[in-house]
């Protein structure tokens, strides 16, 4: 059992390689009835499709998705619903030279360690072109969001590239579409374009800091122990390909604070509870409160890179390697798009549990 399946309800199974023919995702649990045609979701893919511009790989793939079942006349039915996407632009030569040798960061070696076998080409799976069939998911999942919560609103940004953070004094949502970078800080976004050249052209790569917020979320999604809102989030994120950290609101953050300036207080609204602050990230005792849900994840760098590293070949020989091929100096940037999607799945799947357990939420206020 390799465990390629997420989700309690609305569960996704992805499928496929970087080198491969094709990838995709088998998606089970869509209510039928949800409109979805192949458009819908390939406005979601091509945020994420790589060779956009200078700071992503420049292996140029089209990234069209097909939908081969679980759709009738523009639905879902109800049944499974297969979304596939072909690889067209491989380029497994680029490969070779790494087919004995060990990637020093990158999960060549364990691969090998616990299979015995590896597909050296690009990574396989684990190459961060698996994302690409969970994006197909997310836009699915955010169509079928539409419908039973339809104020629910995922957007996600940058907010650190390397040691540079963004200046949340100058946080603008128009402009997170508006740079490369998915960034919510226009001066941030010319500052990162000129330190990611200088390092893109020296062959090296940096790690990144994605921030992925749902608003509209209604209150009483998760369960207080096993299924909790932010158990399943911080899984989702962490289960991203070069994900290293994940934080839910406050996150590490909190350590540092008191009692006193954690806690978000509370007062009545009009349209019930309203909070002083989220340092909670909108999830208390694992259950959504009804604010934002802000979650923050940590990408390593890229560790294909054109800098000689040390490491060793499968018969324990030390030696030296170099990375040819086309790969994203810093991977966060086409993160983006992936961790909106898993919000996106996430969100959707706790929405089907809350609706087949409670309904309606029992507890009232006010």
């Amino acid at each position: 059992m390799s465990m390629n399946s997420f989700g309690h309800l609305f569960r996704v199974t992805t499928w496929g390689e970087s080198h491969g023919p094709a990838l995709g995702a088998t998606v089970d649990g869509c209510p039928p009835g949800v409109a979805i045609d192949e458009s819908m979701i390939q406005h979601w893919l091509d945020k994420r499709k790589p060779g956009q511009n200078k700071f992503t790989t420049q292996r140029r793939e089209p990234d069209q998705v097909k939908i081969l079942s679980g759709v009738f006349e523009g639905q879902t039915t109800g049944t499974p619903v297969q979304l596939m996407i072909e690889n067209t632009d491989q380029r497994s030569k680029d490969y070779g030279d790494i087919m004995e040798k060990f990637r020093p960061g990158h999960a060549d070696i364990t691969y090998w360690q616990k299979y015995g076998i590896r597909d050296y080409r690009g990574g396989g799976r684990s190459s961060a072109r698996e994302t690409a069939s969970r994006v197909a998911a997310g836009g699915l999942a955010r169509e079928a969001i539409k419908q039973i919560a339809p104020n629910v609103q995922i957007t996600g940004y940058m907010t650190q590239i390397g040691p540079h953070k963004i200046d949340r004094d100058r946080f603008h949502w128009a402009q997170i579409e508006q740079n490369p970078f998915w960034t919510p800080d226009a001066q941030a976004a010319e500052d990162w374009a000129a330190y990611l050249d200088d390092l893109r052209k020296s062959g090296n790569s940096v790690g990144a800091v994605v921030e992925v917020v749902a608003r509209g979320v209604p209150a009483g999604l998760g369960a207080p122990v096993y299924a909790k809102l932010d158990t399943d989030l911080a899984a989702a994120m962490m289960s991203i390909n070069a994900v290293k950290g994940v934080e839910i609101g406050e996150g590490m953050a909190a350590a540092e604070l008191t009692g006193e300036a954690n806690a978000d207080e509370i007062f009545m609204g009009q349209n019930g509870p309203q909070y002083s602050s989220n340092h909670a990230g909108g999830i208390l005792g694992g259950i959504s409160t009804g604010q934002d849900v802000v979650v923050r994840f940590a990408v390593k760098p890229t560790s294909s890179i054109l800098t000689t590293r040390k490491t060793i070949t499968k018969s324990g020989e030390e030696t030296e390697i170099i990375t040819k091929g086309r790969h994203d100096p810093c991977v966060g940037i086409r993160a983006v798009p992936v961790g909106e999607a898993m919000m996106a799945c996430v969100i959707l799947d706790h929405l089907l549990l809350h609706r087949g357990q409670i309904g309606e939420n029992r507890g009232h206020i006010g």
